[in-house]
């Protein structure tokens, strides 16, 4: 089901709970929110839609991907840049790395390990922030 996208700074500011097999809904919703989106839009987290926690789906260079519990665990080159957020107004600078390697779970939470880079890597990094309660 599409959602209404969540502009409240505080509730976006809280560290995002672990997900679970019962959280499978929301990436769901998630998707179908992002879709609903897609004009300005090419990311977003869970809280964004109101549930806080660490699920993010993501335009993956043409084809949406969800991931689960996403964390980054390798990084490189540092560059700066300035985003906006559908849950934000106006846009803001941020610090963000050409490369990252990611640990997530699938939607079956099986652990998977995968790299990306450019636009990609900093639409990931984007919606990390937001499970990790950073507004940029």
């Amino acid at each position: 089901m599409i959602q209404k996208i969540c502009k409240d700074e505080v509730f976006l500011a809280q560290k995002a709970e672990p997900a679970t097999p019962l959280d499978v809904p929301v990436a769901t919703d998630l998707l179908e929110t992002l879709a609903a989106h897609k004009e300005g839009c090419v990311g977003m987290a869970a809280n964004m839609i109101g549930v806080n926690k660490r699920i993010i789906a993501f335009d993956n260079e043409g084809t949406y991907m969800v991931m689960f519990n996403p964390e980054i665990v390798k990084k490189s080159q540092p560059y700066q840049v300035d985003e906006g957020c559908l849950s934000l107004s106006g846009v803001r600078p941020a610090k963000r790395w050409k490369s990252i390697k990611v640990r997530y779970q699938t939607e079956t939470f099986q652990e998977r390990f995968k790299t990306f880079t450019g636009w990609t890597a900093q639409i990931i990094q984007h919606e990390i922030d937001h499970c990790e309660g950073i507004l940029i």
